[in-house]
């Protein structure tokens, strides 16, 4: 990895001169690339700039930023996990250091949830505890990425920051294609033409953030198969694991792991609605016994990194250990009544398209046709004139690698939801209006 600071003379600054009569050249502090103002864009970064622009009129609706736990509906039924947390931190048992692989209870938890119905059983050792799903992305991408010359295989659209830790290890990111009309499938013939012997992984999130899709049987069998003739590991990204309706079914990307090696990232945020509480966890299915290497590494960054808390570790086995159907069943209820309506509506306007309904996720892509509105060009124009004068938040999709198409997130309320829709089909029309009108004068 590049040295994150260097203290060098930069061009055109000042020199003075010390009392001897020598010169003393000012230092200047340089950071490393991937983090200068010049560098690509956050989601956070993008966020805030919209956020700024907010108009003044009418309150905010945020479909911008994945967090559905700020609305009390989607948290019915969920305080067994918070007292899970005040029992440990009650107990005193659980105020001192954390073993840097994770507790051994919460890895056994952990590895007992993904052994359940799983053709390949999942063992303590083979799980390692992380400050969230995050956590996870950037542990692995150093540990896979970090050789000189390496690359990982991102979908796009896609999660950025999976490319901002890439962007931090010195791991060139190479983009393969989510299929809009086909399922937001990934395009395996685009995936063999980018791979090379500098291969280090493939990244398949799925259920899917950005897109809402939810991967067949047959296509995850696909994927399997192509790593393995790649000679490369699945990154398996299944943060919103189980979250899934419309007849869909969820199927871990770990039931193939004798085709390929997998490592799947994890973690209680998004299921347990506690995305603040930042546990995590990477998780080994190698029956072959391919990744021995690749797991010592793992420990041994671990080693040299901090943990989630130890209380929130504590509690994870009587957060997984029970089914809690109810809570999880609430949670899956509000997120399709939402999509539905998203979808149903948005598709309506003439100006965005939602090629196929979301059955997994908090969240669907929509393309737009900016020749359609007036004053936009892009979609970061779209976002940003949107919160300006109907003050909705949603996610301009260049940030995800697909320009002209936005990310919303349907992890609200149905009112909420509604409201939304109304005033994007208002932002719409109107913009709409201004452009045929401007076509008449010519």
């Amino acid at each position: 990895m590049a040295p994150t600071a260097q203290v060098l003379t930069a061009p055109g600054q000042d020199r003075r001169c010390d009392g001897g009569g020598g010169e003393v050249r000012k230092p200047a502090v340089r950071c490393h690339p991937a983090l200068s103002s010049e560098g690509k864009a956050s989601i956070r970064g993008v966020v805030g700039q919209l956020l700024a622009a907010t108009g003044k009129d009418k309150g905010l609706v945020s479909l911008g930023v994945g967090d559905a736990s700020v609305h009390a509906c989607f948290r019915r039924g969920g305080e067994f996990a918070a007292d899970a947390v005040a029992g440990a931190a009650r107990s005193g048992e659980f105020d001192c250091y954390a073993p840097s692989h994770g507790c051994p209870a919460a890895r056994r938890a952990v590895a007992d949830h993904l052994s359940a119905g799983a053709r390949h059983r999942t063992r303590e050792s083979d799980v390692f505890m992380t400050v969230g799903g995050t956590g996870a992305i950037t542990a692995i991408t150093t540990v896979l990425g970090g050789a000189p010359g390496a690359n990982i295989l991102l979908p796009r659209p896609g999660f950025a920051p999976y490319e901002s830790a890439c962007d931090l290890v010195g791991a060139e990111p190479r983009f393969y294609d989510l299929l809009p009309r086909h399922g937001w499938e990934a395009d395996l013939a685009g995936v063999h033409a980018l791979a090379d012997s500098a291969t280090a992984a493939i990244v398949i999130i799925n259920p899917n953030n950005p897109c809402g899709a939810v991967y067949s049987v047959q296509h995850l069998i696909q994927i399997a198969e192509t790593a393995r003739d790649l000679g490369i590991p699945v990154i398996a990204d299944e943060i919103y694991a189980r979250m899934v309706f419309g007849g869909s079914k969820f199927v871990p990307m770990a039931t193939y792991a004798h085709i390929a090696p997998v490592i799947t990232i994890g973690g209680i945020s998004k299921r347990f609605m506690v995305p603040g509480w930042r546990l995590g966890w990477l998780a080994f299915c190698d029956p072959n016994g391919t990744l021995k290497h690749v797991r010592t590494a793992t420990e041994m960054l671990l080693n040299v990194t901090s943990g989630p808390a130890s209380i929130i570790q504590a509690a994870v086995p009587k957060i997984l250990t029970h089914e809690h159907n109810e809570f999880h069943l609430n949670v899956v209820t509000l997120l399709e009544s939402a999509a539905d309506a998203l979808y149903n509506r948005l598709n309506r306007i003439e100006a965005l398209q939602c090629y196929s309904k979301p059955h997994g996720s908090m969240f669907m892509m929509i393309e737009i046709n900016t020749s359609l509105l007036s004053g936009i060009a892009d979609d970061m124009d779209f976002a940003r004139e949107l919160i300006n004068e109907e003050s909705v938040l949603v996610l301009p999709g260049f940030v995800l690698g697909l320009k002209n198409w936005v990310r919303i997130f349907y992890g609200a309320p149905i009112n909420v939801i509604l409201e939304a829709c109304d005033r994007i089909e208002s932002f719409c029309q109107r913009r709409a209006c201004q452009a045929k009108l401007s076509k008449k004068k010519f």
